[in-house]
């Protein structure tokens, strides 16, 4: 497989510095030589340049979301390479950066694939908006821009319209929603599989549900954005927003094993790793090993 790496050095939809250092980090610790080493044609993109703010001035384009017009800027950017990179054949692994750069990468893919899939591997839900976010921190609001919700300047980027419906999206290892994004859980229906899920269903199981789900849809794409908190913070001290009581790292090679096995994943993020918060880069080596493990079973 040819794959097209991405790399997205932005802090400012988390508003916490240190994520913006994880692109280049993986770099100096062998990604490419991981992921060629997996028997793949592997082209370093470069990073998406990300344009400096000043901190003082994060509300001036919007009172309610921080950073939003470099945030836009970027992911639109971000968007046209992820198409670019369809439109060549490749496989775009985008690799952050906070999960805000998740808007960008679904715009991409949904622009090239009509009938589009997310599953979105995360400890937050990432669903919030303008309006139900208390911190603004658009890193907690992509998804919810991805499926038409939240404001105009975020649901139209890239191209006018939906990127992803409701019934296409499923959130693996959630156990930190917000009020508003539980409403817009029940009011939409939305295919959420928690950590109690997790516990009480098994990994597997959880899995098979979805993959029935994506062919009762008749899925030709999926886009795949792993968020590093899923896991619990006792295996990942270098993220920003950790959640207690997360996933192993048994549960979450089984989970990108048996998703790359079905052949519809054709994206991927791999997001949150903050190299400032991490302790002797542990978290840097379990991000390549999960990488290593992941284009193992990608062709």
């Amino acid at each position: 497989m040819i794959v097209n790496m991405i790399g997205v050095p932005l802090f400012y939809g988390s508003d916490k510095k240190g994520v913006d250092c994880a692109p280049n980090k993986l770099r100096e610790n062998n990604i490419i030589d991981v992921i060629h080493n997996d028997n793949h044609e592997i082209y370093d993109c470069g990073n998406i340049f990300v344009p400096k703010v000043d901190e003082n001035t994060k509300f001036s384009y919007n009172s309610r979301m921080k950073y939003l017009k470099p945030i836009i800027d970027v992911n639109t950017n971000l968007a046209h390479e992820v198409y670019s990179s369809f439109t060549s054949g490749s496989f775009p692994f985008i690799i952050g950066g906070d999960h805000s750069l998740g808007l960008g990468s679904i715009s991409g893919a949904s622009k090239y694939y009509k009938n589009l899939a997310v599953i979105w591997v995360d400890a937050h839900g990432d669903i919030n908006t303008d309006e139900t976010s208390i911190s603004g921190n658009v890193h907690g609001m992509p998804l919810a821009a991805a499926m038409g919700i939240g404001p105009q300047s975020l649901t139209d980027l890239y191209f006018k319209g939906i990127k992803v419906k409701y019934k296409n999206v499923f959130i693996v290892g959630a156990r930190s929603l917000d009020s508003g994004e539980f409403s817009l859980v029940q009011e939409k229906g939305l295919n959420v599989y928690s950590m109690e899920n997790i516990k009480n269903m098994g990994i597997e199981s959880i899995l098979k549900e979805i993959h029935h789900k994506l062919m009762e849809n008749g899925i030709e794409a999926v886009h795949l954005s792993f968020d590093i908190d899923c896991l619990d913070p006792s295996i990942v001290p270098g993220t920003g927003t950790p959640v207690t009581d997360g996933m192993s790292v048994e549960d979450a090679k089984f989970l990108l094993k048996y998703l790359m096995n079905t052949k519809l994943i054709k994206s991927m993020d791999m997001v949150e790793l903050n190299t400032l918060l991490d302790r002797n880069d542990s978290t840097t080596k379990l991000v390549i090993d999960l990488v290593d493990w992941t284009f193992k079973y990608i062709n």
